[in-house]
């Protein structure tokens, strides 16, 4: 018989379908799923381990869409600080060229545990370098190390300056060995199955690094392997400047004729597409993942969530690199989404109609939007047979006097914390807001070791 765990008095957030609350509920948890749930008068029956959480919210594990996690060495670095998109890859790929496969594995284990501490339980990673003998095993087994579910987007550039470009010619790789080794990871690592802790996205950078044709024969390889589909689009202007005069066709109308859209495709950023992409995406149910902190970093603008969302157009959270970041903190995302789609609506609204997204909205699009987003059913949301990722947090201090009217907007509307108990699939990775899975303080030296290695080559 599996373990269970059974997590009594927490005033529980389900995100289910009918946005259920329990106050003072319980969840039961059999191995590695969600066993039952119920209300405090309800009899839970006995566990091998309860743990008490009054004073908790419990939740959905966040799902964090989009991520560059070899960034968190290059935060804030003082030539990138006050750039845009273009100007920031050009201040930031010198540096990056010097990345090895310690930094590689290090790095990942660093915005693992930040994302873990702030309740998130799922993640992709768009890895999209490998210079000096990096792949993207050196990612996959250091992921495994922290225990988090994990979509391993394998990027690649293959167009460098000397062919119009943005990327310097040392970090681009010949396109016929980009799809044999996406191949040969997928076969190494994909795990299509229910519950899967690990599979591999098809990923190639962005319009203005990668050619047309392994655009195309990308998508062909995912969809022949049974994969997934993630790039960058219309991130900004420039991004939009660069498809019109290149290819002569809008972010949107490119990626349709490449062949990505679709349930199986989701896009980085789409700051700025226009309404005929979102009409476009929504028809097809393509995803985008929104990452309103680097949107603003780096100048980009504020993407139109809502209209996207009403368009039918699967909309998850990214905290994107910690580079345009600069941190891995999914509950800050979310809270910063739902702010920032409320100045777009100040903005673009008439007063009397305004609608504000709203605290539950915005939860609701950093959990089940963010497992739609990555193809999910299995996570996203808390009811019997969905995967036991939950994470709780203690609203019962400082930061939070004053909020218990409303636990649940509380962790929204409050300063972002640590969570107190953090569980992936069904094992608990962070208790008492701690990280079981690794020496933080030992890290935290080791990483900042190897950025100042980084940054001074």
């Amino acid at each position: 018989m599996p373990a269970t765990i059974l997590l009594i008095n927490a005033h529980i957030a389900t995100m289910n379908d009918e946005r259920r609350e329990i106050p003072g509920g319980w969840v039961r948890i059999s191995g590695n799923r969600i066993e039952a749930l119920g209300e405090k008068n309800d009899d839970p029956g006995s566990a091998d381990e309860i743990i008490d959480l009054t004073g908790h919210v419990l939740i959905p594990g966040l799902v964090n869409t989009h991520h560059h996690m070899f960034q968190t060495l290059t935060r804030a670095v003082p030539a990138a600080q006050d750039a845009s998109l273009f100007g920031w890859l050009k201040a930031l790929y010198p540096i990056w060229a010097r990345l090895t496969p310690d930094m590689v594995r290090v790095s990942t284990r660093t915005a693992m545990a930040e994302l873990l501490l702030s309740g998130c339980t799922t993640t992709s990673d768009h890895l999209y370098l490998f210079p000096n003998g990096s792949t993207l095993d050196d990612q996959i087994e250091a992921a495994d190390t922290m225990g988090m579910r994990f979509h391993a987007a394998r990027g690649a550039m293959s167009v460098g300056e000397s062919k119009g470009g943005l990327p310097p010619d040392s970090l681009v790789e010949d396109e016929a060995s980009i799809l044999r080794d996406i191949q040969k990871r997928i076969e190494r690592w994909h795990d299509p199955s229910r519950y899967a802790m690990r599979r591999v996205v098809v990923a190639p950078c962005s319009p203005f690094s990668v050619s047309t044709d392994l655009m195309r024969e990308a998508a062909h390889l995912a969809r022949a392997t049974g994969t997934t589909l993630h790039t960058h689009l219309a991130e900004n202007d420039s991004d939009v400047d660069y498809s019109r005069e290149v290819f002569g066709r809008t972010p949107a109308e490119y990626a349709g004729d490449l062949g990505w859209v679709g349930p199986d495709v989701w896009h980085a950023h789409c700051v700025k597409l226009d309404p005929d992409g979102i009409a476009r995406f929504g028809a097809t149910r393509t995803g985008i993942a929104h990452c309103p902190c680097s949107n603003m970093r780096l100048g980009s603008g504020i993407a139109p969530v809502q209209t996207m969302q009403s368009a039918g157009i699967r909309v998850g959270l990214g905290v994107d690199g910690s580079a345009s970041n600069d941190s891995s903190h999914m509950l800050a995302e979310a809270r910063q989404a739902m702010l920032l789609a409320r100045v777009r609506t100040a903005f673009e609204s008439d007063p009397q109609t305004r609608q504000f997204m709203t605290a539950r909205e915005t939860l609701a699009m950093a959990t089940r939007g963010g497992a739609a987003t990555l193809g999910r059913d299995d996570i996203g949301f808390l009811a019997p047979d969905m995967a036991a990722d939950l994470v709780a947090f203690d609203i019962s201090g400082l930061d939070h006097a004053g909020a218990q009217s409303d636990p649940v907007a509380a962790l929204l509307f409050c300063t972002p914390g640590r969570t107190a108990l953090t569980m992936v699939n069904g094992r608990i990775v962070v208790r008492q807001g701690e990280l079981l899975c690794t020496d933080e303080r030992h890290l935290t030296e080791t990483h900042n070791r190897l950025a100042r290695t980084l940054l001074t080559g």
